[in-house]
């Protein structure tokens, strides 16, 4: 008798599962999203701001789901950059947190993690609407990492007020 109310307490439970799983997965998700027009601030902002600081560089914007959203290589920028600062920022956006502090981390393990598509260097900066991360920029040109994530700064900085 008590392996039938056990199996009977299983079933039901299975099936109070199954159906909350049901109903839940119907649900619509709302989550904030990183427009192009956002985007494209963001990028041109940090570009501004390197050049202002008379450093030429490449920006990679990426939204939510690590894809490219806008990107600006200045005039003089070398072709390494490219692929550089599109690799903080995707370094920024999976670990949210700033590559630099990633780099940092990894500098005390040994062997370093080798995750497809990340770089251990400053310039890739999460960008966040309140609590969510909704994308990330990374730049890669300036004489070093420090003076990048600063200029990726400089672009969000042109969207704080939107991203609350």
């Amino acid at each position: 008798m008590s392996r039938r109310v056990a199996a009977l307490t299983i079933v039901v439970g299975i099936s109070f599962v199954a159906t909350v799983s049901t109903v839940v997965s119907q649900e619509l998700i709302t989550q904030k999203a990183l427009s192009i027009g956002m985007a494209q601030t963001v990028a041109q902002g940090a570009l501004e701001q390197c050049r202002a600081d008379g450093y030429h560089v490449s920006v990679s914007v990426i939204d939510g789901s690590g894809l490219l959203k806008a990107f600006a290589r200045d005039d003089g920028a070398g072709p390494g950059s490219i692929e550089v600062s599109r690799r903080k920022a995707y370094t920024a956006l999976i670990f949210r947190r700033t590559s630099a502090e990633t780099a940092q981390a990894w500098a005390t393990t040994a062997p370093v993690p080798n995750v497809e598509g990340t770089v251990a260097m400053g310039g890739g900066v999460p960008i966040r609407a309140g609590s969510e991360f909704i994308g990330a920029i990374g730049v890669s040109g300036a004489p070093d990492s420090a003076k990048d994530e600063a200029c990726a700064n400089s672009g969000i900085a042109k969207v704080a007020n939107k991203l609350k």
